[in-house]
């Protein structure tokens, strides 16, 4: 128990805790989302192609959240052009893009000979190296985030039952649509060093997952989300350091137990 409290006396613990909660936040959010706008692979995609985009910037000297965000945005709106050149449903060009991003990645990956910490640092994730700018990046991401879902709460509601209905009610869903994506890829982007690019889509997927077994409220649906992704992050940090394991691998274990949970107490 002291163990455990004496961590708090290091500021890079501290900061990874701020972390973890930004990182819950807008990830749960964001989960949400995707579950309700019934896009998981889409998601999955773009996540793994954020992920592509940060190894590649780091290999050439370029901003890493920066390339992995560009990345992220161009293959989110890449889908739709790709599938109708081949003639067939999105299916297959997301195959495409998880492929070429997963392929691309570990290629380039394989050319560092040096900087290899950041290098696993995007793969695995490590929420005990971040930055004071880490925090004030993912606080204007959260605050962004947490703004967008008010303002535009009954577009968004309107958006998960029907694209044609929202727009039939004025609502200008393609702007909320985009809106989003750009907002998912910030999020995904912004968190890749502190969860790890091969890891980020679960922490986005499975809070929200484990919240959809319990309320059809989107209201608590955000809480839930939110709540679960946060407890992950936070219990995950304690226990990797702990008993020094990667971080980013046993907050998506302990996002993994909290979906098991929530299997024996539905209430949907």
């Amino acid at each position: 128990m002291f163990e455990l409290l004496d961590f708090f006396n290091y500021s890079f613990f501290n900061r990874a805790i701020i972390l973890s909660i930004l990182a819950g936040l807008s990830c749960g959010i964001i989960g949400v989302w995707i579950l309700l706008l019934n896009i998981p692979f889409i998601g999955v995609t773009i996540a793994h192609c954020a992920f592509a985009g940060a190894v590649i910037g780091l290999f050439l000297g370029i901003n890493p959240i920066l390339s992995g965000f560009l990345f992220c945005i161009l293959s989110a709106f890449m889908i739709s052009p790709i599938s109708k050149k081949i003639k067939s449903q999105n299916n297959v060009a997301i195959i495409l893009l998880f492929s070429f991003s997963i392929a691309i990645a570990f290629v380039v990956a394989g050319l560092f000979k040096e900087r290899l910490t950041d290098l696993f640092s995007f793969f695995w994730g490590n929420l005990l190296i971040s930055s004071s700018k880490d925090i004030i990046f993912n606080l204007i991401v959260v605050f962004v985030l947490i703004i967008f879902a008010i303002v535009f709460h009954r577009g968004i509601i309107a958006l998960f039952f029907s694209r044609e209905i929202s727009k039939s009610c004025g609502i200008p869903e393609n702007l909320v649509f985009i809106l989003m994506m750009l907002l998912v890829c910030s999020a995904i982007s912004i968190n890749l060093k502190s969860i790890g690019g091969l890891l980020i889509y679960s922490l986005v997927s499975l809070p929200a997952a484990t919240a959809y077994q319990l309320t059809y409220s989107l209201t608590k649906m955000y809480f839930l989300s939110v709540v679960f992704a946060i407890t992950a992050c936070i219990t995950g940090l304690f226990l990797s350091t702990f008993f020094s394991v990667p971080v980013g691998a046993t907050i998506i274990l302990v996002a993994c137990l909290i979906f098991v949970i929530s299997l024996f107490y539905k209430k949907r």
